[in-house]
């Protein structure tokens, strides 16, 4: 097809087919990555029946059956046959690279559960607000919320403190947490960040702040059972803390992971950043990877799948009473532009080590 042109009205045929299609795939790759499907046949390893198969998963075979006609037909899964003309499966090793829970850092699978999720959990409200223009508030996503706090939890524990950390400042930031300093890990969920952080830098002192009641609430608990005396929580909107005078230039270091953008408020509260930070003190908000200009992201290799989430999730969110809706895919151009006219002069945008979904915005009051 020339550059420019409108498709031809066959290809267009076969590109509504080949999204039916892919739409199909990720509902039903998202069944065998949460039933274990996947680790099952990743660990035997070799062609084998149904039967072997739905044995090893632990799941009804006759649904088992119909789910794997789906993968064979979608590439996912290879089919052959016995001696005796029987059908046996087998997931490609390469596939399990992707797929299985053993992937690590490399696994896509576990991404196939966001769009059922957010299906489940908003579809309705919002196709409501394509007509009220409403924001949809979090009480619509509990399971997504669960699945997303699941999913941070399990990079926290990769990378955080070995790989994130060290990458900080060229290192400095590593140092300074070992001698000692006041941290702030605004919008913080359930805590594990700065949960991480104390055990690893005792002698520096965390503060987890979240909107969320139940969240905090977790989150002490946690410290608790873990005998941490060097981290604190509270519920607290962060815009908030800009006008309060316990929290004016009070830590040395705030992070933000992936949690700017979905703020009804996010230049207010990337001005509370500013205003908590001591002189001198730094900054790390980690994004999404993407530009402001919709033109940019056109060749994103997950663009739409990342609008797609900010669609149903991100946007509508941030435009609770009547909020920005900022949206995931606000782009470094923007986030930039909001970090300096919230005060930042210095604003270092990088990549992420074994992070390709987002940017570290590294800033210096």
């Amino acid at each position: 097809m020339t550059e420019g042109t409108d498709p031809k009205p066959d290809d267009f045929s076969q590109k509504i087919a080949d999204i039916l299609n892919g739409g199909a795939l990720n509902l039903a790759l998202a069944i065998g990555y949460r039933t274990g499907i996947f680790d099952a046949m990743d660990a035997m390893g070799e062609p084998a029946d149904a039967g072997a198969i739905a044995k090893a998963a632990g799941v009804d075979s006759r649904y088992l059956k119909e789910w794997l006609g789906v993968m064979v037909c979608g590439g996912i899964i290879e089919l052959s046959r016995s001696e005796a003309g029987e059908d046996r499966f087998y997931l490609p090793r390469s596939h399990g690279d992707l797929l299985a829970r053993r992937s690590g850092n490399a696994n896509l699978g576990v991404y196939t559960q966001e769009i059922p999720l957010l299906i489940h959990c908003a579809m309705e409200p919002v196709v409501s607000g394509f007509r009220t223009g409403e924001g949809v508030s979090y009480d619509h996503y509990p399971r997504f919320q669960n699945f997303m706090t699941e999913l941070a939890d399990a990079k926290h524990r990769d990378v955080l403190v070995d790989r994130f950390l060290p990458s900080v400042d060229d290192g400095r930031m590593v140092k300074r947490l070992q001698e000692g300093i006041d941290v702030c890990d605004m919008g913080c969920g359930e805590g594990l960040a700065a949960l991480l952080m104390a055990e690893a830098f005792p002698r520096s002192r965390f503060t987890g702040v979240d909107i969320s009641w139940e969240t905090i609430a977790l989150a002490q608990k946690e410290a608790v059972r873990r005998g941490l005396k060097n981290v604190v929580f509270h519920a607290l909107d962060a815009v908030k803390m800009k006008g309060d005078p316990d929290y004016k230039e009070s830590f040395d270091y705030v992070a933000a992971f992936d949690a700017v953008h979905d703020q009804t408020r996010p230049a207010d509260a990337l001005k509370a950043v500013h205003a908590v930070l001591k002189p001198g003190g730094c900054f790390s908000m980690v994004d999404i990877a993407a530009h402001t200009d919709m033109a940019g992201n056109t060749n994103h290799p997950m663009g739409p799948f990342l609008y797609t989430v900010s669609l149903m999730h991100c946007m509508p969110v941030g435009r609770v009473n009547g909020g920005a809706g900022l949206g995931m895919m606000w782009g470094k151009e923007k986030a930039a532009e909001m970090l300096a006219d919230a005060g930042f002069q210095e604003v270092a945008v990088t990549e992420i080590p074994d992070d390709p979904f987002n940017f570290h915005f590294f800033c210096r009051k």
